[in-house]
């Protein structure tokens, strides 16, 4: 192990989503988005997609979430005290624009995100907004989502209201998150705002791959299109891509399983980074299509916009690593957005994702070697279900270690010469799952007090990796014991 050295002003912090974390799901003039009509479900039980909201029914997380709306302020300041240089937060688009096609935003929704950026301003905390995090407004959703180009249109209206509105306070953002969830079959709904029919269930989507690549085409443009404009009005912002990587290694030296796995590698990680930093689809873009029957509309105005709108820093989330197996019966494991071949060499979390700080060095390198941009890690943490003692505390020795392992890979990635600026692990404060809705599957610092179907106190308890954080940040990540 090397010395652990960061760059002085390394920016450590958290991260959450608007959908996850606020609640208040129709206060002050906000609109129901594709959030709100997922029901509770479980690592057993899929969460059921319901567009017309029946809370009688059925219990929607999202619709008090952690209750963040009424309680910024607080989590804001447990934010400073554990040290925090940047946050990474989203603005719900149904917040400022109820159904999202309208020509006027809505003054309540900007007027809280006015507070927060002011309380975030007290602290010297720098705000990452992601401007699109799974929160379409239902209303679009019923209208075809991003298969819909006019989609484009609505969401260029919704960044540029917010980016001329925050243009003082914010510098960082990132136009979509995890924008590659598109290129798999359940990114349709939260990434895609896309309800093919037939599907009743988040985790069991019915797919339409033309739907789905003119959607994530859709999403390609809107992104540059907004950086463009973002450069006119302040050409201090910096702008992200957020991929969400999924490492892939062959399960064997096999010669099928090391190509299977460059080729799921290419497909998963870089066809959407290569667009957004290199502003144009990579060479086996167009053979994947062919060979896959993919079609869709790309017209020559799209490509010349992707050309000039690209993002000037890599962010992307990390949690695992899976392997590529050709052998139909090999042992597989879950994942974020998708799973893979169990590897012999990795323990896995209670929801069976595996754990693999090594291969955050492995990736660190590989990203940088193919874009040499700044790399910010927007997204790394463990989900597991955090016990009360009876004193009171939360004592969560396991993500303690989760995040120090990933975090000395960190340290001998920039040794290794990466340009790593930038830390967010997920999440600053337990939210609800997306993959679940579940409060159970918590991976905060701070403990939420609410049980998975919204009954509690929801006060904010410290957990021992607050203290352990804390502890990193004062010694830019010198001190992990």
């Amino acid at each position: 192990m090397t010395s652990r050295t960061f760059p002085d002003h390394f920016l450590w912090g958290g991260a959450v989503a608007a959908n996850q974390v606020e609640g208040a799901w129709n206060e002050d003039g906000k609109g129901p988005n594709l959030a709100d009509a997922m029901t509770l479900g479980s690592k057993d039980t899929p969460r059921r997609i319901t567009l017309d909201i029946d809370d009688k029914s059925y219990f929607y997380p999202s619709h008090k979430a952690s209750d963040g709306y009424h309680r910024f302020k607080e989590d804001i300041e447990l934010f400073h005290e554990m040290g925090f240089r940047i946050f990474r937060m989203s603005i719900s688009w149904a917040r400022i624009f109820p159904n999202g096609d309208e020509d006027t935003p809505n003054e309540a929704g900007l007027a809280f995100y006015d507070r927060v950026f002011a309380e975030l301003e007290k602290y010297e905390i720098e705000p990452l907004v992601t401007i699109y995090h799974n929160e379409m407004p239902l209303h679009l959703v019923t209208d075809g989502g991003w298969a819909n180009r006019k989609t484009i249109d609505y969401y260029l209206n919704f960044a540029e209201t917010i980016m001329r509105r925050y243009k003082n306070v914010v510098r960082y953002w990132i136009p979509f998150n995890e924008i590659n969830d598109l290129t798999t079959p359940v990114g349709n709904w939260n990434h895609g705002g896309i309800l093919n029919p037939g599907t009743q269930y988040f985790q069991d989507q019915k797919d339409d791959t033309d739907r789905r690549y003119q959607a994530l085409h859709n999403q390609f443009v809107a992104s540059a299109k907004a950086v463009s404009l973002g450069r006119k009005i302040n050409p201090g912002f910096h702008f992200g891509t957020m991929i969400c990587y999924i490492t892939v290694y062959p399960l064997t030296p096999k010669p099928e399983d090391v190509l299977a796995a460059q080729q799921e590698n290419a497909l998963r990680n870089f066809f959407s980074g290569d667009v957004q930093m290199k502003g144009e689809y990579p060479y086996f873009a167009e053979k994947y299509f062919l060979n896959h029957d993919i079609h869709f509309e790309r017209t020559k105005e799209d490509l010349e916009a992707i050309k000039s709108g690209c993002c000037d820093f890599y962010s992307f989330s990390y949690y695992m690593s899976n392997c590529v197996s050709t052998d139909p019966s090999s042992a597989q494991v879950s994942g974020n957005i998708m799973g893979g071949a169990k590897n012999p060499y990795l323990k896995a979390t209670e929801w069976n994702w595996q754990i693999d700080p090594v291969g955050l060095r492995y990736t660190l390198n590989a990203i940088y070697d193919r874009y040499h941009t700044p790399i910010m890690i927007t997204e790394n943490g463990i989900g597991a279900k955090d016990t009360m003692s009876p004193d009171g505390a939360i004592h969560d020795d396991y993500r303690i270690a989760y995040i120090r392992s990933h975090i000395e890979q960190m340290a001998l990635a920039i040794a290794d010469g990466v340009d790593l600026i930038g830390y967010t692990p997920w999440t600053a404060i337990d939210v609800v799952s997306c993959s679940t809705g579940e409060m159970a599957k918590r991976y905060g610092f701070i403990y939420v007090d609410a049980d998975d179907s919204g009954n509690g106190t929801y006060n904010r308890i410290r957990k021992d990796s607050f203290f352990w954080y804390q502890k990193v940040i004062r010694s830019n990540g010198s001190d992990l014991d």
